[in-house]
């Protein structure tokens, strides 16, 4: 499975492609930032971070998009403008009918590390070593955009494999239902 990862910004929203599937190695494909002037009126900015994430799910064609999910920061600003380019990453990707999944920061660094509470160099260490790059993507957003995708692939998999089986379940259950209800 390929999928886009992004860890939304509006002037850094970050932006990576990998690889995998569930026991199998991971590969590397890209990152990157998709930056817009802070001096840009705000649907500017907006209309650059969709630019953007169009062009990467031109070039990369993925299978699924995973995107950070906000959660409230100290500066409410910033979560608003985080939260608007979040939200223009996951139009992009229903747009185009791809699936796409939130996770939390903590539920990425669990992923990634073992520990939801790891910083981002801690982060950026294990995203290098899975991959097996030299270093971790640079900048940051980069390597957060990378882990979001590794997160989606080994989780999102067993996360929709569990949807699927409880929606079977309900709809057995109801089947008996019915039937005895006759």
């Amino acid at each position: 499975m390929r999928v886009l990862g992004v860890d939304p910004g509006l002037t850094r929203c970050g932006v990576g492609v990998v690889d995998g599937s569930i026991g199998r190695p991971l590969t590397f494909v890209a990152a990157g930032v998709i930056r817009t002037p802070a001096d840009d009126d705000l649907p500017q900015r907006l209309l650059g971070v969709e630019q953007g994430i169009e062009r990467w799910l031109d070039e990369h064609r993925p299978e699924a998009v995973a995107v950070e999910r906000v959660f409230a920061q100290h500066n409410v600003s910033t979560v608003i403008g985080t939260a608007q380019a979040g939200a223009v990453a996951v139009v992009c990707a229903a747009r185009r009918g791809l699936p796409v999944v939130l996770h939390t920061p903590s539920e990425v660094k669990a992923a990634i590390t073992g520990s939801g509470r790891a910083d981002k160099a801690q982060v950026g260490t294990m995203v290098a070593r899975l991959l097996r790059l030299e270093g971790p993507p640079r900048p940051a957003d980069a390597a957060d955009a990378v882990a979001l995708a590794i997160c989606h692939i080994w989780r999102g998999g067993a996360q929709a494999r569990v949807a699927r089986a409880q929606q079977e379940f309900a709809r057995k259950v109801e089947s008996v239902r019915w039937a005895n209800e006759r």
